[in-house]
């Protein structure tokens, strides 16, 4: 097509892109809306799509303080799947595994979802008869997840370590193969434009500066843009919502925040086409179609809601990365970032009317924000629609810390290592 061409491409390159229309409009804040969304990143922009698709709400507004992407949607290792033990975990992960499948037709906008697979690693016997632990219940959950022994191991990542004796040897792994990678800043885009053209009024520059009360019942916020009213408040800010919570009053939840660094190299050739993570620390890697190899580790053992790290944790992950793949030690880093997690204290998200009237919680992602964004908002829209959760999302309620009912995947995937 015309409009498509390179000459069009390198004429709004000169000129702007002044001629191209936006995703998504720049609309003045309204007096009020049947609903909030307080947080514009994929979470908050996946919840507004679904109200309006799902459940025909189309008077909401999502704020977000930055620029659209700014947050946690735009800074992750984009890695995807649903390899879960427990029941609530495996469900609802496998559920944003198959609207991922089919997102980018829904969306009409191409999220680049790719199912490369993920694979982890087992570097002892017993770590292996976990994952066949874990696989067995996928199975019985209708997920796909199939053991794979050293010598697969190596016909498909050739350049891993393999060598018998080595510090950390690999004795098999489990793999998911319609797991995978999204590009992150393309899910933000899709969602936006398609909440956008429902009717969302998504507002940019606009944080929340407190909450409107009518008693103990949320009736609205006030913003750097002025007051906003609305029937409900929903907030899905990430690692901030410690912070945006105190503005309503509440002072304890049950997580905390922590930064998450992560990290992408120089580009080389292609080698390696799955995800992989090491099960002797905590290391996850891709490899990018650019080349770059992308990936993280641990978060800083600190709490904080700065988005940058520290040494120790760059050390770590790099030795890691060495110690798995010893032909990429003389690759340079590109660029390295930082996310801010909600850690919860069982690992598991919080999905939840409350903790007011009038208000809905969506936080306590830790590791898992990313893959979960179309879940994530599926659900948080059924909760904020109906006043009470949808199946997948049932069990992550808000109180299940007071009554002792934690979902703790103990170290597989989610559960943060808190200090």
């Amino acid at each position: 097509m015309a409009e498509y061409s390179a000459l069009s491409l390198l004429k709004n390159a000169f000129s702007g892109n002044r001629d191209w229309k936006p995703a998504w409009r720049k609309p003045d804040p309204k007096p009020s809306y049947d609903v909030i969304i307080v947080g514009g990143g994929g979470h908050g922009l996946s919840t507004a799509y679904y109200l309006a698709k799902e459940h025909g709400i189309t008077n909401v507004a999502v704020l977000e303080k930055g620029w659209l992407g700014s947050g946690n949607i735009g800074r992750n290792t984009t890695m995807i799947r649903s390899n879960y033990l427990l029941p609530p975990n495996t469900n609802f992960y496998e559920h944003s595994v198959k609207l991922w499948e089919n997102l980018s037709h829904d969306l009409n906008y191409n999220v680049m979802f790719s199912q490369r697979g993920v694979l982890n690693l087992a570097h002892t016997p017993g770590q292996l008869d976990d994952m066949a632990r874990r696989g067995n219940a996928m199975r019985l959950a209708g997920v796909d997840s199939e053991l794979m022994n050293p010598a697969q191991i190596g016909r498909l990542i050739p350049a891993l370590d393999l060598s018998v004796g080595g510090r950390f040897p690999v004795v098999g792994g489990m793999m998911q193969r319609r797991a995978g990678t999204a590009r992150h800043d393309a899910v933000a885009w899709g969602y936006a434009r398609g909440a956008d053209r429902r009717g969302v009024d998504i507002l940019e520059n606009c944080e929340v500066t407190g909450f409107l009360r009518d008693g103990d019942r949320v009736t609205g916020v006030t913003t750097t843009r002025g007051e906003i009213r609305a029937r409900k408040v929903a907030v899905a800010v990430a690692g901030s919502t410690g912070r945006v919570m105190q503005l309503a009053g509440i002072d304890k939840l049950p997580i905390e925040s922590h930064v998450l660094q992560a990290f992408v190299s120089e580009g080389i050739k292609p080698f390696m086409d799955t995800v992989v993570t090491f099960g002797a620390g905590h290391l996850y890697v891709t490899q990018s179609d650019k080349g770059g190899m992308v990936f993280g580790g641990d978060i800083d053992g600190y709490n904080t809601y700065a988005q940058r790290g520290n040494l120790p944790v760059v050390e770590e992950v790099m030795s890691e990365m060495v110690a798995l793949f010893p032909g990429l030690a003389r690759v340079r880093l590109l660029r390295s970032w930082g996310g801010l997690m909600d850690m919860s204290m069982d690992g598991s998200p919080i999905i939840t009317t409350g903790p007011l009237p009038g208000m809905y919680l969506n936080c306590g992602w830790c590791y898992g924000g990313f893959k979960a964004t179309p879940a994530s908002g599926w659900c948080f829209a059924h909760t904020i629609a109906k006043d009470q959760p949808h199946a997948f999302n049932a069990a992550f309620t808000l109180d299940r810390f007071h009554r002792g009912i934690l979902i703790d995947e103990k170290g597989q995937g989610s559960t943060p290592r808190l200090h």
